[in-house]
């Protein structure tokens, strides 16, 4: 299949051929649903804590004595039930988050999520992506040219120009085409792909 190419300006120049495989495939969305999960999931840290019983601030004094309060007996204020007590059950640092997926779904689900960027209207090419100094207008520009706002720009060369230019825009991602996950392909409603870059993916993803 082939994608238009688009200029700087806005303007559709020529055309590049793709891969089917990469950008033309079938909408999958369990498949979609199922690799954005694990990803998410594998990049979480796991270091939440929450303190049990023994690790508590607590005294071991008996709280009241047993019979006729009225209330129930507590032993120690260190009770689960109590204000300010230890969990029973409670989450551990070490606690592993990760979840397997294979190589293959990974990549069948990220061409799923690339092919329907294509159908919607979503992804455009361009031959380069290239500023000639590191500001921040610059990179503003350009977007505004091809009628975007919120983008996220996938480039072969990611130079220092380009990467000190827009890592001051909150709505503009820049990533190389090893970097780029199935999160912020689906997250921006705009992708912008250099043609180098497209060759690389589909090397990557082949």
């Amino acid at each position: 299949m082939e994608l238009n190419l688009i200029g700087t300006n806005g303007l559709v120049g020529a055309k590049v051929a793709v891969s089917d495989l990469l950008f033309g495939r079938e909408f999958n969305e369990s498949l979609i649903h199922q690799v954005i999960v694990s990803y998410q999931a594998n990049s979480r840290s796991g270091n939440r804590k929450q303190k049990n019983r023994e690790e508590v601030h607590h005294s071991t004094k008996k709280p009241f004595k047993q019979k006729g309060t009225g209330r129930a007996r507590a032993g120690m204020t260190s009770s689960p039930l109590w204000r300010s007590g230890g969990r029973a059950f409670p989450n551990s640092p070490n606690e592993n988050f990760a979840q397997k997926i294979n190589r293959k779904m990974y990549r069948a689900g990220i061409a799923a999520i690339l092919s329907q960027l294509v159908r919607e209207g979503r992804l455009v090419v361009v031959e380069d992506f290239i500023v000639g100094a590191p500001k921040t207008r610059l990179v503003s520009q350009k977007i505004k040219e091809m009628g975007m706002d919120k983008v996220l720009i996938i480039s072969d060369v990611v130079d220092s120009n380009l990467l000190l230019a827009s890592r001051n825009l909150p709505n503009v991602l820049v990533l190389e085409p090893h970097q780029a996950d199935p999160v912020s392909l689906v997250r921006f409603p705009n992708v912008i792909l250099t043609k180098s870059a497209v060759a690389k993916m589909e090397e990557i993803l082949a």
